[in-house]
């Protein structure tokens, strides 16, 4: 393919579905040439979608050279691949816990390493990484999940510092409840079941993903990442939506202790 020098060039990770698949369609429809990178190839109209593992370090080296090669260079990568888990801390398995730092986490950290090689050499490129609000407020029975976004906001923070000086930004996009197929492909610990915590647990979720399912169409986080594209300068931090902009801001001045009541009231 001849090498394009008009047209963006966007890999997006995760993008089979949910948020990732409608930020994919967004900038697809925008005149990007959009890559989707998921464990399994999907069909969809202007996408081109790779099959790829987010953990697997030489899968990921080996599809960002290919895209390189036909298209002549990557403007943004999108880090989106992730999935949640809930339950106690208490019952939760630790292979679980695992399997999600290495999504969630590890994966974002493993493609980024190997798109920044791209980056540096061509000398331009803008990072951003689907965050969530649970990384900063946390979320009772969803706390490994919350753990995971917080190491990627610390971590994203650290390395916005470190590329900055070859031309290369990362921003952070905090996402709210957004009603997607997460909600319904959220593993649950089947040992909080007979135990202590199983109706505590259960009303919790409940509300959780009554609140996702009620939740802003991922549409809108589509149009905020396509926004911060567009900005020569990407702020550090992006949160999608007034309501949790506003919780954001609430969180730096209420004291802790009462921040977590409220969550406490909301979830428990």
């Amino acid at each position: 393919m001849k090498k394009n020098e008009t047209k963006k060039v966007v890999v997006i990770t995760g993008a089979s579905s949910g948020i990732g698949r409608a930020v994919a369609k967004f900038f697809a429809l925008k005149n990007c040439i959009v890559y989707g990178l998921a464990r399994r190839t999907f069909e969809e109209e202007n996408i081109r979608s790779i099959s790829c593992d987010v953990t697997n370090s030489s899968q990921v080296e080996q599809v960002l050279n290919q895209i390189v090669s036909e298209s002549g260079r990557i403007d943004l990568l999108i880090n989106n691949a992730g999935f949640g888990i809930s339950g106690s801390v208490e019952n939760q398995k630790m292979q679980d816990v695992e399997n999600l730092f290495k999504v969630n986490f590890f994966g974002a950290v493993n493609v980024t390493q190997h798109i920044l090689k791209i980056m540096r050499k061509q000398k331009f490129g803008k990072i951003i990484n689907t965050s969530s609000v649970a990384g900063t407020i946390p979320i009772p029975f969803q706390s490994f999940y919350s753990a995971t976004k917080a190491s990627l906001d610390i971590w994203a923070m650290a390395l916005r510092l470190e590329v900055k000086q070859f031309n290369i930004q990362v921003c952070n996009v905090l996402v709210g409840d957004t009603k997607t197929a997460f909600t319904s492909i959220r593993q649950k610990a089947s040992e909080d079941k007979g135990s202590v915590y199983e109706d505590i647990v259960e009303k919790s979720i409940s509300k959780m993903e009554k609140d996702e399912q009620n939740g802003k169409d991922p549409i809108t986080v589509a149009r905020v990442m396509y926004k911060l594209f567009n900005k020569k300068k990407l702020p550090p931090t992006k949160t999608v939506g007034f309501e949790y902009k506003l919780i954001m801001f609430l969180q730096k001045i209420l004291p802790r202790k009462l921040m977590l009541f409220v969550v406490k009231k909301l979830y428990m």
